[in-house]
């Protein structure tokens, strides 16, 4: 194990920060893989998988059985970390800007497309070879402007030549589900069903530039740019994994996660391990555009009458908003079938504020897909 501090924002008379990265295995042997936790600071449950993947990993290399490099970043941001509001942390959005950490990372594929003009050629490998060359000097030109700027730039300089990129985060409260590109929905089959998904969301652009769409997205731009004649596989595996929610910090679900991460690494053949076999899916995938967020009608207290998990029917009720002074009681319902996958932690609710997301078979809405 090889530990890396990347110092951030050490301009004078400011804060400065610093992040730590772990590398294990041997750079060039076999796949390079990275896994970040808690891109946004006050999702715990990640960091928690991070501390038991790095134990494990720790005795993996020792025993030899890393067929690979893998880096593994236990606490992905530090600003956020350091971010407290009357004495709650505030971890998602960036103080000082107001952005969210998980959002406007460079994509470098139009610089790609300019810069590989004329250079590919009709070797798979050596195209991958050339177009993550290519995105790594991308990345080292991004002239960044603020200390969030640096963190992320510094995050994907890691990440942005990984085959396989799992980015660990968690909802509010929520069951276990993936986001990842519509052209990966069968390379990421696997790691569903051995993390026990419920959704798997696909999309090819889901909007506002996440983190594992400026790894994964700019290989099916490259080769759908470069058409069929010069051949672009898919060089990267970006997944978001959605860990559950935010107050789902135990150390059986931590334990559980990380081998199920684990276990996805030795299918891709980046581990000499054993392998489990493959459980069936909870959930096919979906698309992203086929989630349907719900939000309260009017100011109330929220009664949940479906689970987490529970398969939700067309203009089924699933929620009920109380207002305690009028007495006045609407039912939430679903427009369409789905899952019902997150929903909001709080019980009182304001007009206008999230209440849950299905996730439905049927893509229906367009633009931003993600939200703030």
């Amino acid at each position: 194990m090889q530990p890396t501090s990347h110092p951030i924002a050490t301009e004078d008379n400011v804060a400065t920060f610093q992040l730590t990265s772990y590398r294990f295995g041997t750079s060039g042997s076999g796949k390079k893989v990275y896994i970040q936790a808690s891109l946004h600071a006050d999702e715990v449950p990640a960091m928690l998988v991070a501390h038991v993947l790095r134990r494990e990993l720790e005795r993996l290399e020792l025993e030899g059985r890393i067929k690979g490099e893998i880096i593994l970043v236990p606490a992905a941001n530090p600003i956020g970390l350091s971010q407290v509001v009357h004495g709650a942390p505030f971890g998602r959005y960036d103080l000082s800007t107001g952005l969210n950490f998980n959002r406007f990372y460079k994509h470098v594929a139009a610089d790609l497309k300019a810069s590989l003009k004329d250079k590919l050629g009709q070797d798979a490998q050596a195209n991958v070879a050339l177009i993550r060359e290519h995105a790594r000097r991308s990345i080292a030109g991004w002239k960044t402007e603020s200390p969030a700027q640096d963190l992320k730039k510094t995050l994907l300089a890691m990440a942005i030549d990984a085959d396989i990129m799992l980015d660990l985060h968690c909802d509010n409260e929520a069951v276990l589900h993936l986001y990842t590109g519509t052209p990966l929905a069968e390379q990421v089959r696997p790691l569903a069903a051995l993390m026990g998904a419920h959704a798997t969301l696909l999309a090819r652009e889901s909007g506002g530039e996440p983190f594992d769409e400026a790894c994964s997205r700019l290989w099916w731009e490259l080769a759908d740019h470069f058409g069929p004649e010069l051949p672009i596989p898919m060089g990267c595996i970006g997944v978001t994994v959605e860990l559950r929610g935010e107050m789902d910090v135990r150390y059986d679900l931590a334990e559980k996660d990380a081998r199920g991460l684990l276990q996805y690494l030795a299918y891709q053949g980046v581990l000499d391990i054993e392998r489990d076999p493959l459980p069936a899916l909870i959930a096919e995938p979906t698309p992203l555009e086929g989630v349907e967020p719900l939000a309260a009608p009017h100011a109330g207290v929220l009664v949940f009458h479906k689970r987490l998990g529970d398969r939700v029917q067309q203009d089924e009720a699933v929620a009920d908003i109380v207002n305690p002074v009028s007495g006045k009681v609407t039912q939430v319902r679903a427009s369409r079938p789905g899952i019902l996958f997150a929903s909001t932690a709080h019980r009182h609710l304001l007009r206008g504020m999230h209440v849950c997301k299905i996730a439905g078979d049927a893509a229906f809405r367009t633009g931003s897909l993600l939200g703030s």
